[in-house]
């Protein structure tokens, strides 16, 4: 990668699912070229806050890599429709066999979910967009999010996440009450 951006023909160098240790080493490997690694893609929504007590997160603050979060929206689990309406889960494919998409998971999740729900009331915003708009703003810089759109309106929901802010107190209930996800 980095005779790649020596000769130009690519302007930035980012790695995916990297853990703490391999993403200093990278960082370490390219920079003594004086390349900087950019980015590090990794899982990471409010029910999948692993990377905070993994080290990855601690890394990439120290190192200045940014965190590019896939499945932000935990594949539609943070929206609460599964939750409202569990016979939609029969038409999920494979994520039906998934702990968290099991009674028991949602069952885990609900007391997130709600308080998910009632702050896109408060904002008069969608709880995709609550879940986002934590996301990307709660590290500061560090963190942006690539939420999947499988139809127009969703591609404009997402948008949408970055039209308001949540308040620091509300983004610090949903930091407490998605603690058990680390």
């Amino acid at each position: 990668m980095a005779e790649l951006m020596e000769r130009k023909l690519i302007k930035s160098i980012g790695v995916s699912n990297f853990s703490a240790q391999q993403m200093k080493n990278a960082w370490e490997t390219l920079d003594k070229k004086g390349i900087p690694l950019a980015s590090n893609q990794v899982q990471y929504n409010l029910l999948n806050r692993k990377i905070e007590s993994n080290g990855v997160m601690e890394m990439a603050k120290k190192l200045g890599i940014t965190i590019i979060a896939y499945s932000p929206l935990a594949q539609g689990l943070v929206t609460g429709k599964f939750h409202d309406k569990p016979e939609l889960l029969a038409n999920i494919g494979f994520r039906k066999y998934r702990a968290q998409f099991k009674p028991k998971g949602l069952e885990k999740s609900k007391p997130l979910i709600i308080l998910i729900q009632e702050l896109a009331h408060n904002y008069s915003v969608t709880p995709s967009q609550i879940a986002l708009n934590w996301l990307i703003n709660f590290h500061g810089d560090t963190v942006i999010a690539i939420p999947g759109a499988t139809k127009e309106t969703h591609a404009k929901e997402n948008t949408g996440a970055m039209s308001f802010r949540l308040s620091d107190t509300d983004m610090a209930r949903l930091d407490k009450e998605s603690e058990i996800f680390k």
